[in-house]
């Protein structure tokens, strides 16, 4: 089977250029090679958190690599079958336990028999999906299309010190033509909540967290504080969660140091802001991450808050591997994503 080649300096020039390509590699069976790894970041190439997800992929479809070394920017890749079974991984920093899940969650849901998978490394990371998310925004998502699966968060990991664990349980997709991503309308009854983590932080931080989320102008009926015990080091981030009846979106800002709490919150208020005045059903976090599960039923649709240059790259990498195309139609203050077989 002919080998797909993948420029890493495309749309966005990040990580996720390598994670779609080696999940579509398992997927498909064809060979990646890939260059220009990571171009836009600061530091190119290979780190450590994208190093683990070419170990994990080549570790469930006995694939063998060449260029796997920190600070490549090349990297040959070729699959064999996925496999079912229970794998564990260790990444070794606190780069983002999800992602590494991510990358491998596709290929498994397709093999012949349940999976579990065990991931060491971050849970609660800037720039990465955090296990709230993956629990309560994306799993719920996927499902409508007959994906199913169920995480468990074992240890709390903030970074930089990372040191978490989750579990992920994923049963075989079931091919069902009627069970397709269908997104397009607004959760318009739901309730907002919020949820505060601070890790080895004085009170006052979680305290000062809960009233400025309170004197926001969205009306949150409730803010949770999760005093996390487990952490291996300091972290904090704030979530705000739409609490639909059907599904709930996720909404997460961090802090860290040298940034204060009227900073975080107000990120936090003006990206839920920002996705409840286009009336949009999906976020655009979770719109990037749908349009695999989209492509291997060759159908589905979205609408989202924005064309986001991830969303945009990922769609120009999934079709490289898979004979699908998506079209992108501008609906007032939101975009309808839809995916078909071409």
């Amino acid at each position: 089977m002919e080998t797909v080649f993948i420029d890493g300096s495309m749309g966005e020039g990040g990580g996720q250029i390598l994670r779609t390509s080696l999940t579509l590699s398992c997927i498909t069976g064809r060979s990646l090679h890939i260059e220009n790894i990571r171009a836009a970041r600061r530091n190119p190439g290979l780190a450590k958190q994208h190093l683990s997800c070419v170990r994990a992929a080549s570790k469930i479809c006995t694939g063998h690599s060449q260029g796997a070394t920190k600070g490549s920017k090349v990297l040959d890749f070729e699959p064999g079958p996925a496999r079912s079974g229970d794998y564990h991984f260790d990444i070794g920093s606190a780069g983002s336990a999800s992602l590494v899940i991510q990358t491998i969650l596709p290929a498994l849901f397709l093999a012949d028999k349940p999976s579990t998978v065990t991931v060491t490394g971050g849970t609660h990371n800037p720039m990465a999906p955090p296990f709230d998310f993956l629990n309560e925004t994306f799993l719920a998502a996927i499902a409508t299309a007959g994906f199913h699966g169920n995480c468990k968060l074992i240890k709390h990991g903030f970074f930089p010190a990372g040191g978490g664990k989750i579990s992920f349980n994923i049963q075989p997709w079931r091919n069902q033509p009627d069970k397709i991503i269908d997104l397009c309308q607004p959760n318009s009854d739901f309730q907002i909540h919020a949820r505060v983590y601070t890790a080895k932080l004085p009170p006052r931080v979680a305290q000062r967290q809960r009233t400025l989320l309170l004197q926001s102008k969205l009306n949150i009926r409730n803010v949770e504080h999760v005093e996390v015990e487990d952490s291996n080091g300091p972290g904090n981030c704030v979530m705000i969660r739409l609490c639909g009846s059907e599904r709930t979106t996720v909404f997460t800002a961090f802090g860290m140091r040298g940034k204060p709490s009227e900073e975080v919150i107000r990120e936090l208020v003006g990206l839920v802001e920002d996705f409840l005045t286009s009336n949009a059903a999906v976020d655009r976090f979770l719109a990037d991450q749908l349009l695999i599960y989209m492509a291997i039923t060759e159908a589905g649709s979205f609408t989202t808050n924005e064309l986001s240059s991830h969303l945009q790259t990922n769609m120009e990498v999934i079709k490289k591997f898979l004979p699908v195309n998506f079209s992108m139609e501008h609906q007032k203050h939101a975009y309808r994503i839809s995916c078909q077989r071409f």
